[in-house]
């Protein structure tokens, strides 16, 4: 009897984990959507923070393969990784980046113990203040880790799959702000 509640509390875990993890990467991309959909956030040094509260210290935020490794580079600790958020937000664009949302899709979650790792596909739609668009999907290859009973991520790796154009006025409303969360 024994033996079956704690394979029972083993794969209680695995789910809360697994859940923990879910919400953890899909609020990651949730705060880099454009517009901020995030309730009462100011600036994007705010939300810059809001993603770094996802993260452990010492991890790593990398773009690989042909294509990202140029683009992205890699970036380890959270002092890298911030740098590397404040390059995406901290200039002003010309063009101005206008929308910008992420879609997560065949998601593969693999816990053991106070480690993970998971895989998804995403897409995101991209429209620019001078009428281009475009979209791109990539593979996401993360790590995550329960460090003093929370989990966190520890690497975030991503890999180009496509980006293509898209026609000029394919989407034709959507908000300036979000007031998704007021």
């Amino acid at each position: 009897m024994q033996e079956k509640i704690e394979s029972l509390i083993n794969r209680i875990e695995i789910l809360e984990a697994e859940a923990e993890i879910r919400r953890i990467q899909a609020r990651y991309m949730f705060l880099c959507d454009t517009p901020c959909p995030e309730f009462g956030v100011r600036d994007d040094k705010q939300r810059i923070e809001l993603i770094l509260e996802l993260y452990a210290e010492n991890a790593v935020w990398e773009g690989v393969g042909s294509f990202y490794d140029n683009q992205f580079g890699r970036a380890e600790g959270k002092d890298a990784i911030r740098r590397h958020f404040q390059a995406f937000w901290g200039e002003k664009r010309d063009p101005a980046l206008l929308l910008n949302v992420h879609y997560l899709t065949s998601e593969q979650i693999y816990v053991k113990g106070d480690r993970a790792d998971g895989q998804w596909v995403h897409c995101q739609p991209w429209i620019f203040s001078d009428g281009k668009s475009l979209l791109r999907s990539s593979r996401l290859n993360n790590g995550f880790a329960k460090i003093d009973g929370n989990w966190k991520i520890t690497r975030t790796r991503t890999e180009n799959v496509f980006v293509a154009p898209l026609s000029s006025g394919w989407a034709t409303d959507f908000p300036e702000h979000s007031v998704l969360m007021r």
